[in-house]
């Protein structure tokens, strides 16, 4: 009898995070995702994961605190003991971060700690914190955005940092082959959801001027890029693996 599958999803409780969660459960995988704060909103999430007939487990984990990673990691591994009697998990999905505006020419040293924090030195860290649990055969999907391909002003650091987690993973399809673990990045596009203070939800006018720069004419939703991450997570991809995986509508083609 197969093992049952397991996602690793950080910043699972909101957004495309929760997205990519939902889908990842609906495609028969159980779900360990972590949250930073707002620890209702995060067992909101494990309910409808239980109401799709899969287990959520909901672990609370700051991406900026990296002296934590190998407490988080044990406590991954109790998880793993406690409901599945396993030691490993099969997909790791590096999804947590935020922005951080940064014009060029009026970019703060603190801006830029905390976007390289987040979204690549977290990424690092966490990751070879949790590849000993990490099965033979497993896949990472690591999130980009679409801005590594086209610019937007003010997005000069997030964007960059970006560009290096795209690069970290080519490094570590290549080193993590010999395993078997397949990796590749997802570059969303503008997305419908409260990162960035929600903007991209709720503003109608920048959304009708973002849907006009792109060839599908709309900005994305959650679910589509939520899609697409557990679509790299299931048995018609196993033959991919460094690649930048573009989910943007065809923005600024």
């Amino acid at each position: 009898m197969k093992e049952q599958r397991i996602a690793l999803v950080t910043g699972g409780n909101r957004g495309l995070g929760r997205a990519s969660v939902l889908k990842l459960a609906e495609n028969g995988i159980d779900v360990i995702f972590t949250y930073r704060s707002n620890r209702d909103e995060a067992f909101k999430v494990a309910e409808t994961v239980a109401a799709q007939g899969r287990i959520g487990v909901p672990l609370e984990l700051d991406v900026e605190g990296f002296g934590d990673f190998p407490v988080f990691a044990e406590m991954v591994r109790d998880a793993l003991s406690s409901r599945w009697n396993r030691d490993t998990f099969d997909f790791l999905i590096n999804n947590a971060g935020s922005a951080e505006n940064t014009p060029v020419g009026a970019t703060t040293p603190d801006a830029v700690d905390f976007l390289v924090d987040v979204h690549f030195k977290g990424v690092v860290l966490l990751t070879q914190a949790l590849l000993p649990q990490l099965a033979d055969g497993g896949r990472i999907v690591n999130l980009s955005t679409s801005l590594t391909r086209h610019v937007s002003p003010g997005s000069s650091v997030y964007a960059s940092v970006k560009g290096a987690v795209e690069v970290y993973s080519k490094y570590l399809a290549s080193e993590l082959g010999q395993r078997g673990i397949r990796v590749n990045s997802v570059a969303p596009g503008p997305i419908g959801t409260d990162f960035s203070g929600g903007a991209l939800r709720d503003d109608a006018a920048l959304r009708e001027v973002l849907a006009g720069q792109a060839a599908l004419g709309g900005v994305g939703e959650p679910d589509d890029v939520g899609g697409v991450i557990a679509a790299l997570c299931g048995p018609d991809t196993g033959w991919m693996t460094a690649q930048r995986v573009e989910v943007s509508g065809g923005m600024n083609l």
